[in-house]
């Protein structure tokens, strides 16, 4: 396999690279609050990227490497940006890959495999010092960005904290988190966080068109993806919407299921190919049974994701003891879906057997 078809582990499917993205929607208070630090001469050697999956925090970090190594500066006139024009020739190599005093950190090919590593190795670090040393003799800035930090085995994550703990002069590290509670609290003492909020519906639509994915239904996508870009184009990829509305639909007379309708997403999810939409329903389902206890304590929702949804929830869920409910059959499903993948139990099985959980729950629910 030549290194062009390698996948990247940094790349949602579908969509551009963060590097090649130009725009980045509804993290206004992150790239302030980094152009406040810059602008006040308060620059860390390293920054630790927060926030949800699929947001826009490895675009925040692309652009804040931009900005850092071509060297723009803060104008004189308007408001502070990290935009920087496409073509000046450091933005056009960073673009390419071929910036020399960039570094990229994230999850290795296995060779022997055939598959990305489950996690970054210390091979991947290690090389981090004839970077710096290397990128030093050309002058400038020079930024690592590690994507995703909580991948870091033990050996990588203290591999990386020795050179937050002596950084070379003029180097700025990037740590982009998915869950940072995961990292040693010695990273996260030596990093400033920038955190990055979920996307609202107006800028995952935006988003979402930048990408290549307009949708009519962003608000349904809203809802169902936590506003996450990534998990909105993995929904709309895969039919997601679809398939949660089918769900819907066959929970819609609870305590009672539409059992065709249930065999009929239990078979979808066996056979050869049906891995995605495997864990696309399981993945649906547990967020069916999180809405379900939201409801519960905060009543009928005011968006859903699929129709006649929000009307489902408010009669499924009527109250906090209904909540603790379902908050427990989400629990106990994730740790049976856990355990069924492990073993590799029938999909199929595994898939109807929740949805009779949910039935199960609803009807004792009822008779409470």
């Amino acid at each position: 396999m030549s290194d062009d078809d390698i996948p990247e582990p940094d790349r949602i499917t579908g969509a551009p690279h963060p590097r090649e993205t130009r725009n980045l929607f509804g993290q206004a208070k992150a790239e302030a609050d980094f152009l406040e630090a810059f602008t006040a001469g308060r620059m860390h050697s390293g920054w630790l990227i927060t926030g949800p999956r699929g947001v826009g925090k490895a675009t925040l970090a692309w652009k804040i490497a931009t900005f850092l190594l071509a060297d723009e500066g803060v104008g004189l006139f308007g408001d502070p940006s990290l935009t920087v024009d496409p073509d000046h020739p450091d933005a056009r190599l960073i673009a390419a890959g071929a910036h020399p005093r960039l570094s990229l950190i994230r999850r290795p090919w296995d060779d022997k495999t055939k598959k990305l590593k489950s996690e970054i190795t210390v091979d991947a670090v290690r090389n981090l010092k004839k970077f710096f040393h290397m990128s030093a003799a050309d002058g400038g800035r020079r930024v690592v960005i590690v994507d995703a930090a909580d991948e870091l085995n033990r050996n990588a994550a203290n591999a990386i904290l020795k050179e937050l703990e002596e950084p070379p002069a003029d180097a700025t590290m990037l740590l982009i988190a998915h869950q940072p509670s995961r990292l040693l609290p010695t990273i996260r003492s030596r990093c400033r966080e920038l955190r990055c909020s979920r996307l609202d519906a107006d800028d995952l639509q935006q988003a979402l068109t930048q990408a290549g994915h307009p949708s009519d239904q962003s608000q349904s996508l809203a809802t169902l993806a936590g506003g996450s870009a990534g998990d909105a184009i993995r929904l709309l990829n895969h039919d997601g919407l679809p398939l949660y509305a089918e769900l819907v639909r066959t929970l819609d007379g609870l305590p009672n299921i539409d059992r065709p309708s249930a065999l009929r997403i239990a078979d979808a999810c066996a056979g050869r190919g049906a891995d995605v939409r495997f864990g696309l329903t399981l993945d649906l389902i547990d967020l069916f049974l999180s809405r379900a206890a939201r409801a519960g304590l905060m009543g009928e929702p005011t968006a859903q994701g699929a129709p006649n949804e929000a009307r489902l929830l408010a009669r499924i869920s009527p109250d906090d003891r209904a909540a603790r409910r379902w908050a427990q059959l989400q629990q106990d499903l994730t740790e049976r879906s856990r355990h069924g993948r492990a073993v590799n139990l029938d999909p199929a099985a595994l898939i109807l057997d929740m949805i009779f959980k949910i039935e199960e729950t609803a009807r004792a629910t009822v008779a409470a």
